[in-house]
């Protein structure tokens, strides 16, 4: 099945704060500036760089479709995350990446390789806010085959390419 994830229905008005959150809300998550203790992951943009945040899980792909989805996609002219939420105590790393790497498989098959220049993969999670190691090799591995990073954390911070 074909998805545009650069659909203007799913996408919301560019935001430039220094900092936002994003939220699991029902039916699509979404970024929130004023409700701090419903945000999953905060966003830090210190060189307030307008950014764009698309629903995919009920946005772009809808919910009952297949395959496992992450839950949205934050994008700038040099930045492309994508992010999948959680608010899980138990075995919530695994269920996340499969959705990440499903996600970025079908956004490749319908856009082709990203061209922008950052390019991660997020797991986000408020019942486990502080940085979660990975193994060096699993990152390598998750770079190698989508040429995204793979972070765990519940900050994303945005910084800007030098010149």
């Amino acid at each position: 099945m074909s998805y545009d994830f650069f659909n203007p229905l799913y996408r919301e008005p560019p935001i430039t704060s220094d900092e936002f959150g994003l939220i699991d809300a029902v039916p699509i998550a979404k970024t929130d500036t004023a409700n701090t203790n419903t945000w999953v992951a905060t966003v830090k943009n210190p060189a307030l760089l307008p950014l764009t945040f698309t629903a995919i899980d009920g946005g772009v792909i809808p919910t009952d479709a297949p395959p496992e989805r992450c839950d949205g996609m934050l994008t700038s002219d040099e930045h492309l995350f994508f992010i999948e939420l959680k608010r899980q105590k138990d075995d919530w790393i695994s269920k996340a990446k499969a959705q990440l790497e499903s996600t970025i498989k079908l956004f490749i098959e319908n856009h082709g390789q990203p061209q922008q220049k950052r390019k991660k993969a997020y797991i986000c999670n408020t019942k486990h806010p502080k940085f979660h190691i990975l193994g060096q090799a699993e990152k390598r591995l998750f770079f190698t085959t989508y040429k995204f990073r793979l972070d765990i954390q519940a900050e994303i911070v945005v910084k800007k390419s030098a010149p």
